[in-house]
């Protein structure tokens, strides 16, 4: 069950906001009256977004860098309630034909990100928080040619889990969702022989994470949610 106004103005950061995944999270938050704040690296991430003028979007933000990360965490006004971490990237590949580069790539676009975004995010939080991040199904359920990529989604599940134990006690509940390929555009169009219907949505995704970091989660903390649907 939502309520239209269950975020009632709290402030809530969205990283990788402008994605696909990040498109459907801000327009469920927006529509249940959160404050939407989203760091942006590079201004034409913001071409076509349809909540431009809704959100406080921060420019020129590398969440791989630690005093760029915390700088935009610090420039959220007031106390933070809930910060969702989407950012990451992905590669396959053989493993043999796997490079140390694209290695610590995926580790600093998936686990460096994550890390200083939920460490920042910790700060700002005083009482009540939610903390919402992004594994994938590759990280738990063994799958050929993206070794790197499950390596790294392994390393969010477990920070998930380890600081769902430390910051449970301030009542702050950290969770991740663990998706399957999502139906969007770009995977359909680079797999365009497969069964899209049975691919979760971006909304469908997007609907579990907003439960996750709202307030109705009241007792939910410390886990990896599959979004698999049919897939």
């Amino acid at each position: 069950m939502t309520s239209p106004n269950e975020f009632e103005g709290k402030p809530v950061v969205v990283t990788g906001g402008t994605g696909a995944l990040g498109r459907s999270v801000v327009g469920g938050l927006l529509a249940r009256g959160a404050s939407v704040h989203i760091p942006v690296m590079h201004a034409r991430e913001l071409d076509g977004f349809p909540y431009a003028d809704q959100v406080r979007c921060r420019e020129g933000v590398d969440l791989r860098d630690e005093a760029s990360c915390a700088a935009f965490y610090g420039s959220v006004p007031g106390a933070l309630y809930g910060s969702i971490h989407l950012a990451g990237g992905f590669s396959m590949g053989p493993f043999t034909d796997t490079s140390l580069a694209e290695y610590q790539k995926l580790v600093d676009l998936n686990v460096t990100t994550c890390f200083l975004s939920c460490r920042e995010a910790l700060k700002r939080m005083s009482g009540e928080g939610r903390i919402v991040n992004v594994a994938a199904k590759p990280a738990l359920v063994p799958t050929g040619g993206l070794v790197a990529y499950a390596l790294t989604k392994a390393a969010v599940a477990g920070l998930t889990l380890a600081l769902a134990e430390e910051a449970g006690p301030r009542g702050v509940w950290v969770n991740a969702v663990v998706p399957s390929i999502m139906n969007t555009p770009a995977n359909v169009a680079a797999m365009p022989d497969a069964d899209h219907s049975a691919w979760p949505t971006t909304d469908d995704v997007a609907a579990t994470i907003g439960f996750l970091a709202s307030p109705l989660n009241r007792v939910t903390r410390g886990a990896l949610v599959p979004v698999y649907g049919r897939s």
